[in-house]
């Protein structure tokens, strides 16, 4: 038998059978620890370098705009409260405290300008919500050919407000050969003063400003119109409501958050307005026209009281400021 065996192997010998190779063995646990630990860790300087580069970069790209708002924003605005406490002179400035302050709020002149200021502010911004709002309504779509529309009434915004008010100064001519008499005389309404009335010089200047405003209030009603869940009207529908209906369940809540942004937007265009107020008018006639920003500036540049006019000019700002708080806090009551 063990011969045998021992011809069988030398006959597998023979034909070229060799024995398997004996498997390696694999690394324990411990060995493949020691080689990660033993390999080299790679290091974070490249990425950090990476992001120092990129702030760098931005803040140099930024570093132009920011001087420009520091020397030509910034710096004027803390001029301005400086001057704002002083009785400014070529002679030398004189420290007054809070005179100039009391003066604003206690001058007949200037409680005018800011009612002034008020009324047309509060006229501008519900009159071009309101049209702006009816625009929107009517010329949101998807026809093609409604591209044309809402470029033809955007032009106003993007015409200077200087081209604007000297456009609208001519228009209001008070003769009878002016064009918006000469529309009313075909209706049989006799000419009207317009510019040249101090019952109607404020609100011939608020509606300019409504003219103006509107297509603005438009475009954003537009986007905000764009995010009316469709579903909402079709469910409507089929349960008969009214184009009324809808429109009060459905389109001005979801137009809540637009509401609150023109209203505050609208807002402060009104308390800021100057060059309608300038060109068409200059406060006249008898200061029936005259708001803040007008009063400011005859103050400042025609007069020559330059602390006066930086104190109205911080009024300006406060009540500004104050505004756009109270519209945000408004908002967030209502929206919790």
């Amino acid at each position: 038998m063990a011969a045998g065996s021992a011809r069988e192997g030398g006959t597998g010998g023979r034909h070229g059978l060799t024995a398997a190779p004996a498997p390696t063995p694999s690394p324990s646990p411990a060995a493949a620890r020691t080689r990660e630990s033993a390999a080299p860790a790679p290091t974070g300087r490249r990425p950090r370098r990476a992001r120092r580069r990129g702030t760098l970069i931005a803040w140099a790209f930024l570093a132009p705009a920011l001087v420009l708002f520091l020397y030509f924003k910034f710096i004027p605005m803390f001029e301005g409260l400086r001057m704002s406490f002083l009785e400014v002179r070529y002679a030398g400035d004189r420290f007054v405290g809070l005179d100039n302050y009391s003066r604003i709020l206690t001058d007949e002149a200037f409680t005018e300008a800011i009612w002034h200021s008020v009324v047309l502010a509060v006229g501008t911004t519900l009159g071009s919500i309101v049209l702006g709002l009816l625009l929107a309504l009517l010329i949101e779509g998807p026809a093609r050919y409604l591209w044309f529309v809402r470029t033809a009434a955007f032009l106003p915004v993007v015409t200077t407000m200087a081209v604007v008010a000297e456009v609208w100064r001519i228009m209001y001519h008070p003769a009878d050969s002016g064009m918006i008499n000469s529309i009313l005389g075909w209706a049989g309404v006799a000419p009207q003063p317009f510019l040249a009335s101090e019952d109607s010089s404020l609100l011939s200047i608020m509606g300019m400003s409504i003219w103006r405003g509107t297509p603005y209030d438009m475009m954003i009603f537009l986007a905000g119109l764009v995010g009316v869940d469709r579903t909402l009207y079709e469910a409507a529908a089929v349960d008969g409501a009214s184009t009324w209906h809808r429109l009060r369940h459905i389109t001005l809540p979801a137009l809540r958050p637009v509401f609150w942004i023109l209203f505050t937007l609208a807002a402060i265009r009104g308390l800021r307005v100057f060059v309608e107020v300038y060109v068409l008018t200059n406060g006249g006639p008898n200061g029936s026209s005259e708001v803040l920003m007008t009063l400011i500036y005859k103050l400042g540049f025609q007069k020559g009281e330059l602390g006066i006019a930086a104190a109205g000019g911080i009024v300006l700002f406060v009540a500004t400021l104050l505004l756009t708080l109270l519209v945000q806090v408004m908002r967030r009551r209502q929206a919790a």
